[in-house]
This record gives structure tokens, sequence and C-alpha cells, in this order.
């Protein structure tokens, strides 16, 4: 399974900070916030990573991550987006670099206190589909929300509504994504949404018709930093109860590995 971080847009809502660089780049707490997609997607034992961007700032990325070996990053690749298409449009610069793998994507302003690594192994094992991660949140009509059908171990997401003014659950969809390679024949089938973009709630969704989405619920906290109150609380939860880097020096056994 191949990692997929999705570092593009202009950062409108983190003006003037923006105006200098990628609002991937920004700091939070001690180091720059795509270290954490990043670590995330090695703690899981993902080491071959596209970096897709955008913007004015794309090239400020290579002189952070390099070739992205001091994170452990064993292949980094970085792909380009023209303009503001939406997290789908992302997504369909990274089919060759699949080869027709598996790809779990980040969305790069995701931050989290725990890791996903139980989450990629199980999907790993899964025959086809996809995978989301959900976390109840204060604010869900910020997020792609989940609505469910059935109660207890018969629970499933029945749809995903993208930003509603009236939730149906406070559980949002993060911005963690597990897809077989079907998610870049679904992404050419999307039409643009009413903000223009290719959203990547209408893929979730499609695989939750077709019958192969499964969910998981994140553990410890999870915050998004893509404006200036988010931003501000990611760096008080990294500050205050860190998050799960992963340590370089440490025995490459103790890594738990997707899909070996």
């Amino acid at each position: 399974m191949k990692g997929v971080i999705l570092a593009g847009g202009l950062g409108s809502r983190l003006r003037p900070l923006t105006l200098v660089t990628n609002k991937h780049l920004l700091p939070i707490y001690d180091r720059p916030m795509v270290f954490y997609p990043i670590e995330c997607l090695v703690n899981a034992g993902i080491r071959e990573i596209l970096l897709v961007t955008g913007g004015d700032h794309a090239g400020d990325f290579l002189k952070v991550l390099r070739n992205g070996k001091h994170l452990g990053v064993q292949h980094l690749e970085y792909a380009y987006q023209e303009g503001e298409g939406g997290i789908a449009d992302a997504l369909k610069l990274a089919e060759d670099f699949a080869e027709n793998q598996k790809v779990c994507v980040v969305l790069g302003d995701n931050i989290i206190e725990g890791n996903i690594a139980r989450a990629a192994g199980e999907f790993f094992a899964q025959r086809s589909g996809a995978k989301v991660l959900l976390k109840e949140v204060h604010d869900p009509q910020r997020f792609g929300v989940a609505r469910f059908d059935g109660q207890g171990e018969d629970q499933r997401i029945a749809e995903i509504i993208e930003k509603p003014e009236n939730p149906p659950s406070g559980y949002a969809v993060t911005g963690f994504y597990f897809y077989d390679h079907d998610v870049f024949d679904v992404c050419r089938t999307l039409k643009p949404s009413k903000r223009g973009e290719l959203e990547i709630t209408d893929v979730n969704n499609y695989y939750l018709k077709r019958g192969d989405m499964t969910h998981n619920t994140l553990d410890g906290w999870w915050t998004d930093a893509g404006t200036f109150e988010s931003l501000y609380r990611a760096n008080r939860l990294v500050a205050e109860g860190g998050a799960n880097h992963l340590d370089l020096k440490a025995p490459r056994e103790r890594v738990a590995v997707a899909g070996r």
C-alpha cells in the first residue's frame, strides 16, 4: 500500500501567513505541519509516499523534505496540481504512482494524537473497497458527516453529507482515507460540485452505495489546521499532549508495517 499526502490549495483562510509559504509548511509546535502526516504514514509502515501540492510555493517542500530519508521515507515523489479542483481532483494525480496498489490518502493539515496502523492493517486485508476514519466533534457542520443506519455491531454508514446545516450525527469524516485502485476510475466520473470542485465525499458515497466501505473511529484527539482557530488548537494539543512521532532511532521491527 502506498501513501498520498494532499498538500495543495492556496491557504486563503490563513493569510497573511500563507503569502510567504504553503500552509502545510507552517509550524505546528516544533516541526512543519507536513511532518505529521508523513510520520503518521511511516508509523503505519507506509514508506512510499507521493506529495501533491500546488500554488506559488510548491518548491518550498523540496527544501524542507528533500528525499524524505530523514523522516523514514523510502521513496518520496512530488506532483503538482493546477488550480484548486478539490481533493478528488488532486487524488487523480496519484494514479501512476499507485501502480495498481491500494492507497492511503491523508490531508496534509490533519494531525492526530495516535496512529492509523491498525486501520491500515485492516484495510490491507480488506478484499476491495474503501475505509474512512471517523471522529466525534463539537462542530460537525464544518466537515463531511456520517449518517448511520442500525445500532451497535450492526451500525453502518448509510450516507456522508458534506458540511450539513443540520448534521445527522456528531461524527466527522477525518482527512484519512483508504481506497482500492478503483478510486481513480471513480474520480474520472465525478462532476464539479457547486463549489466548482471534485468532492471526496462523492467518492466515499460511491463506495457506500457499492457496499464495500468500512470505517473505524480514531482514538485520541484529532484536528485539522486550516483556520487560525484550528491552527492554534493543533499547536496547543501537540505542545501539551504531544503527537505520536516516529522515533527514527528505534529498531525498525518496533514499527507496525502494513501489508507485510
